[in-house]
């Protein structure tokens, strides 16, 4: 049930990889939780597997969890300042569902001095009004926590799986249990206030769509938009993953990553050193890819 969360790779992530804890807003109770590691020269704990591979290959990886925000500006200003205290002029951002949506308007609300270079979508949408709940995203912060955490579960995927996708499962059930009533709230005013995002303001940006083709949280009509939205966008396709493909499928995701962010190789927004950078060994990479995915 815990196999996760008592897995070698994420006790050593979590005994390695320190946790900071950043405050840029004038509000002291606004705290933003990172895990930076990787190469200081390159410019949230669910997407550990990310951040053990990308930076054993010599990437830079941060992992974010932001603090409670009610509305995008407010989030968009907060990640603005964030990036200004770090000291990262443009980024490469990897977002997966709300996260992939934040993403991307962050990405249109700095389109005019952009801060993002390119964008990586896992199992995420472009509209809020997918989820049907437009009208009562703004009561959501009256709820109280137990009928926040049955909205989402709601999503979570139903019937029989295989192990690494039930342990995914488990594993992210156990870190919504760590989010208090305000966190929760937040997160789903988010991911459900009337907003959508206006493609004209990034369509200049190197984006990569990854998602599954088995049960997840998005609707088929959902996905297409996406596809309307990007039409220049790479494809990334897993066979399963479900809702949490960066846990259970965390080698395809990692490589989709690592070929998504080599076409920067050589570029002020490399994330990774060019004489780390091993072609050879990428395509060992992907054959490995194409084999777990036939045996799948």
């Amino acid at each position: 049930m815990e196999e996760i969360r008592i897995s070698p790779d994420y006790n050593w992530f979590r005994s390695t990889v320190p946790l900071k804890k950043i405050i840029v807003d004038d509000d002291d109770s606004k705290v933003w939780s990172l895990y930076d590691a990787g190469p200081k020269s390159i410019r949230s704990e669910v997407f550990f597997q990310q951040v053990l591979a990308l930076t054993g290959w010599g990437y830079r990886v941060i992992s974010l969890q932001y603090p409670v925000y009610w509305d995008l500006l407010e989030f968009c200003d907060g990640f603005r300042k964030l990036l200004d205290h770090l000291h990262l002029d443009k980024v490469h951002l990897f977002g997966a569902s709300l996260g992939g949506f934040l993403a991307q308007k962050f990405a249109e609300h700095t389109h005019k001095s952009p801060r993002v270079h390119s964008l990586i979508l896992c199992n995420s949408f472009s509209d809020t009004t997918i989820f049907n709940q437009t009208l009562t995203a703004n009561s959501f912060w009256l709820m109280p926590a137990f009928m926040l955490k049955k909205i989402v579960l709601g999503n979570f995927a139903k019937g029989p799986v295989d192990p690494k996708m039930a342990d995914a499962i488990d594993f992210m059930v156990d870190r919504l249990e760590s989010l208090n009533q305000g966190e929760l709230a937040s997160r789903l005013t988010l991911n459900c206030q009337n907003s959508y995002v206006e493609p004209h303001k990034i369509k200049d940006l190197a984006v990569t769509i990854m998602d599954v083709f088995d049960q997840s949280a998005l609707s088929h009509e959902a996905k297409e938009e996406m596809y309307k939205l990007y039409p220049n966008a790479r494809r990334a396709h897993l066979k399963t993953g479900g809702n949490f493909p960066y846990l259970c499928r965390s080698a395809e995701v990692n490589l989709y990553i690592q070929i998504h962010l080599r076409q920067f190789h050589g570029t002020r927004y490399a994330a990774i050193n060019s004489d780390m950078v091993s072609a050879e060994e990428l395509e060992v990479q992907k054959s490995h890819l194409v084999n777990s995915a036939n045996d799948q």
